[in-house]
């Protein structure tokens, strides 16, 4: 649902949440790139960030705000990254400060994102100029505003809902994020944030993002590249006054995990499906193996890689590419043990082909949108799901016009 229609939608479907996007200048095309999300009464929060050794002046000043036992929100610019910049800390602070100024809150209780081109100055002065106006355009239906705002080259606006009962109350739980290309997250992915209006402690919060991005974000995959700004945020404000959540165990912890769970699963999809250049969405199944951690980097060297990834934009079941993937992954396994199935259909079995016609199969389902590899390693028990996507033509052409 889009704010344009004045209906809920994303961030600010949770009570107390109010969202804006608008420009200010900073895309070329004029388009919107400047995004606030705010509570309405101080919210508790934690993240996750990107593990990339060269992180945005964005990252480095949330991570030390989110040290304060409140936020108010979140202010979000797109089309530069503001990283390995020689005033980047600076003007992330000014940031915060010129978003605090108009909501009336403390700079500390502001945290700060910012996506786009590396090593481009951050156009600080047209931000702050921007401000009261975004201020202004703050709405209890402005998340569809806020979600498109923070869109690089994204085709589409990725946002999600979910809603689940905490004791006798109906709480809820929103989120929106952006992310295309640059995408294989060692913690989330490009920016993502999550709204809910349920008090949660930070020490439960805390737990719950790092369990969440666990099962979604981290499972995610386009092109092999960790971004430099990634960020997933969680933000509670408790406005539905159900009973708060104090520790990460528990009935009312788990039914809030699964809400957000299911909230951040949908939005790391769409991430996939709108990946840049991409015709299909590609889910890689690993299981048989000695370990978790075998079963996920064997999974992951499968979607990460180049001749996986073309050979699936090809619509070529050239399973051997992924077999030889698995194989340089690190995971241990024997290869005469390992039996590979693509689209459902069995190909290679415990050492050899299937049946002579096996191509003759496969061939017309790999011609749909949604593509499946499984691989069991014959190991183990262990198990793990990576969800990527296909590398096609377009994904160069982005990519070569970047900046243009």
């Amino acid at each position: 649902m889009s704010s344009e229609t004045g209906e809920h939608s994303g961030v600010t479907v949770p009570k107390g949440w109010r969202a804006a996007g608008i420009s200010c200048g900073i895309k070329k095309n004029g388009a919107t790139d400047l995004a606030l999300i705010v509570s309405d009464s101080p919210a508790t929060a934690a993240g996750v960030f990107t593990t990339n050794l060269v992180k945005g002046a964005p990252v480095r000043v949330t991570k030390e705000h989110l040290k304060s036992s409140t936020v108010r929100g979140v202010v979000v610019n797109s089309g530069n990254s503001n990283v390995m910049t020689e005033h980047g800390v600076r003007d992330a602070t000014r940031m915060a400060e010129a978003a605090a100024k108009v909501i009336g809150a403390d700079c500390r209780q502001l945290l700060v994102a910012s996506t786009g081109v590396i090593g481009t100055p951050l156009p600080i002065e047209k931000i702050e100029s921007a401000m009261p106006q975004l201020a202004g355009a703050l709405a209890y239906t402005g998340g569809g505003a806020a979600a498109r705002a923070i869109m690089t080259t994204d085709l589409a606006p990725k946002e999600a809902e979910a809603s689940v009962m905490i004791g006798k109350t109906r709480i809820r739980v929103g989120g929106c994020a952006k992310g295309s290309g640059m995408i294989h997250p060692n913690m989330a992915t490009m920016l993502a944030f999550v709204t809910m209006d349920v008090a949660v402690s930070k020490r439960a919060l805390a737990a719950l993002v790092k369990r969440v991005n666990e099962a979604t974000f981290a499972k995610i995959t386009v092109d092999g590249d960790t971004s430099t700004s990634d960020m997933l945020i969680l933000m509670a404000n408790g406005a539905a006054g159900a009973p708060a959540i104090t520790t990460p165990s528990g009935s009312r912890f788990e039914s809030l995990a699964a809400a957000v769970g299911s909230v951040c699963e949908r939005l790391a999809k769409m991430v996939v499906r709108d990946g840049e250049g991409a015709t299909k969405f590609v889910t890689v199944k690993v299981t048989g193996a000695r370990s978790g951690d075998d079963a996920r980097r064997c999974a992951m060297s499968i979607a990460k890689s180049n001749l996986v990834k073309t050979a699936l934009f090809g619509e070529d079941p050239n399973w051997g590419r992924a077999l030889a993937a698995a194989g340089y992954s690190g995971a241990r396994f024997d290869p005469m043990k390992t039996s590979l199935a693509l689209c459902g259909v069995p190909v290679f079995v415990r050492g050899r082909l299937n049946r002579p016609d096996w191509e003759s199969t496969v061939a017309p389902k790999m011609k749909a949108r949604e593509v499946t590899i499984q691989l069991d390693l014959g190991a183990g028990k262990a198990s793990a799901e990576v969800w990527t996507c296909d590398l096609s033509y377009d994904y160069v052409r982005i990519n070569a016009e970047y900046r243009s």
